[in-house]
């Protein structure tokens, strides 16, 4: 797979590129409760990203980082950072087993960017490996790998800037 990439060249890379981004005055870091119970043991190099990115869209405003304010219900975005999962849960409204199982994967899939550029889309981390994969409606939690790793992400999203 590819190199990792570290965050200030992605930073460099995406400011290159037209991507609005804004910087934390402070690099700290405080999820809400509701997240760090649920998505134990994030990866270090996401927790980095997340203490030092403000917001991180792309020039068409079509994909987005899920950062600390979206997470802590804080910043003013149409989508919740789980709607992928409110949706597939409310698609199975009346089959109660099915949204549990939606839920337990979704709970060891942390959501890290969305996308509503042809349909919708995200990447997330799966918590037991700290890989990043890709899903797509209809079928959100029917994913593919795209890299091992955060920084090994940043290095894919780099060269496939076309996501």
């Amino acid at each position: 797979m590819e190199k990792e990439t570290h965050i200030g060249d992605f930073i460099t890379w995406a400011e290159a590129n037209g991507w609005e981004i804004r910087k934390k005055s402070g690099a700290q870091l405080h999820l809400n409760s509701g997240i760090t119970s649920r998505y134990k043991g994030l990866p270090k190099e996401y927790s980095e990203f997340l203490s030092v990115v403000e917001t991180c869209v792309a020039p068409d405003e079509q994909t987005w980082f899920i950062c600390e304010a979206d997470f802590n219900h804080n910043a003013e975005i149409e989508f919740r950072w789980n709607e992928f999962e409110m949706l597939s849960v409310e698609a199975a409204a009346g089959d109660p087993a099915w949204q549990s199982e939606i839920t337990a994967w979704w709970d060891h899939h942390l959501p890290i960017v969305m996308s509503v550029e042809d349909g919708y889309s995200f990447y997330a981390i799966a918590a037991d490996s700290g890989a990043i994969v890709y899903g797509c409606e209809p079928e959100f939690e029917e994913v593919e790998k795209v890299a091992d790793s955060f920084g090994e992400f940043l290095a894919w999203m780099m060269s496939n800037s076309n996501r």
